[in-house]
């Protein structure tokens, strides 16, 4: 008796009869050939596999299509950090949102309408900005606070003194360091005073010909206690020398609930000649570089060859005119929320109510993203198992699009997802997210 062996390869139907499904000949139209096409061809290697049948593979493929043609997933922000660089730091408001569907089409970026003529770009994102902060004689908007840092060096010190103190010479992010990325542009930096204690005669002895400018650096990320002391802008002002001040965090006046932190409105009072500050961080708009301060040094900035390199998109345009002129975005109301022990208790009870081991807690949330650092900000969570972490940052639910990802903390065993930066009305999201990732199969 002769047994015959079918080849399984041959029995998996080919990715042209699989594409020729409805579902995902549809699916090529939102998502593009090449993404629906790789769905089909991992389908066909878990028939290959054994895994699924010849007759499952378009259904498998199905399952397999990723909601958008961008790998970037939604996530809701249940860390208590508001803002949170690795989940994109500020989260912008609707009409911000609104503002980007706009300007992902054809606008009047640089069309004067009126006059059938060329027009000034970003001239109404410029003038809101202008109107955010009155003291600025002039602004412009760059891509990155970096970048304003960068284009204020190469256009006052290339070649010269860059005059800062030495408990001021920090690293950011990923591994970047403020004295070499001054050093990148041909600006010496001249550093004074101590790490723990800097005065204003410091920068006074090192100031002389060679002297771009004096760079005072709001150190953000991290708080040096103790036998301390730093000059204010106030002192430095007096001195024979531009003062440039990075607030980095983006607070543009004075916030109650960050009585700490700098702003530009009241550096540039106290005589900063330029202030440059992130858009977005605590302002909660897109990221871009904010540059505040003299009409004649921002417009030196702004004509720089370098400007060009640096200038935001109209995406940016948009999203940051609509920041500054809209209602108040995430960042900011969640400064100013309240309720955050009520909504816990709710959502926790809806989640107990399914089964859920859930219960709110009192918890501490933080600025976060180089903002008002050390500072305790009073927040409230809903404690869950620790084994629901992995499933909600990438579960099923996650993959098909149907629930954003969820990203909290782990704390004494429990998963504790704090309420801090998700806004009120995610709070049911939050509990079908929870629900979700909790349900077997």
């Amino acid at each position: 008796m002769v047994t015959l062996v079918t080849d399984a390869r041959r029995q998996v139907p080919s990715t042209d009869v699989v594409l020729a499904d409805p579902r995902l000949a549809d699916a090529q139209g939102r998502l593009g050939r090449t993404l629906v096409r790789d769905a089909v061809h991992r389908a066909q290697q878990q028939a290959r596999d054994g895994k699924i049948g010849p007759a499952e593979v378009a259904d498998a493929a199905v399952a397999e299509l990723p909601a958008l043609a961008s790998t970037l997933t939604p996530v809701l922000n249940a860390t208590g950090i508001l803002l949170h660089t690795n989940l994109g730091r500020a989260p912008l408001s609707a009409a911000a949102r609104d503002a980007l569907a706009t300007a992902a089409g054809c606008t009047d970026l640089e069309y004067d309408l009126a006059t059938g003529q060329r027009g000034k770009r970003g001239a109404a994102m410029l003038a809101a900005l202008a109107r955010a902060v009155p003291e600025a004689q002039a602004v412009h908007v760059v891509n990155n606070n970096a970048a304003a840092l960068v284009l204020a060096a190469t256009a006052l010190a290339s070649g010269r003194e860059i005059v800062v103190s030495r408990g001021e010479l920090i690293e950011i992010g990923d591994g970047f360091r403020l004295p070499e990325l001054l050093a990148s542009t041909g600006a010496v930096i001249r550093e004074v005073g101590t790490t723990n204690r800097t005065t204003v005669a410091d920068y006074a002895e090192a100031i002389g010909p060679a002297t771009g400018f004096v760079l005072k650096v709001h150190p953000s990320n991290y708080k040096i206690t103790g036998f301390t002391a730093s000059a204010p802008i106030a002192g430095l002002a007096g001195l024979d020398a531009p003062v440039i001040g990075d607030i980095g965090s983006g607070l543009l006046t004075a916030h109650p609930a960050l009585p700490d932190e700098p702003d530009a409105s009241t550096w540039l009072r106290d005589g900063a000649a330029l202030v440059t500050a992130s858009a977005d961080k605590l302002l909660g708009g897109p990221q871009a570089g904010l540059l505040l301060g003299r009409a004649d040094l921002v417009a030196r900035l702004a004509r720089h060859p370098l400007a060009r390199a640096l200038r935001v998109d109209k995406l940016t345009v948009a999203a940051l005119e609509a920041t500054l002129a809209g209602p108040r975005p995430p960042v900011q109301r969640a400064l100013r929320a309240s309720g955050l022990a009520d909504r816990a208790q709710r959502v926790a009870g809806v989640l107990a109510d399914r089964g859920l081991r859930a219960w709110p807690v009192p918890t501490q949330a933080a600025v976060g993203g180089g903002g008002a650092p050390g500072l305790p900000l009073a927040s409230a969570a809903i404690s869950v198992p620790a084994e629901l972490a992995a499933p909600l940052r990438s579960g099923r639910q996650v993959r098909a699009g149907t629930h954003p990802a969820v990203v909290g903390r782990v704390s004494d065993g429990r998963l504790l997802l704090d309420l801090f930066a998700i806004d009120p009305d995610d709070d049911d999201v939050l509990a079908a997210a929870v629900l979700a990732a909790a349900t077997p199969g």
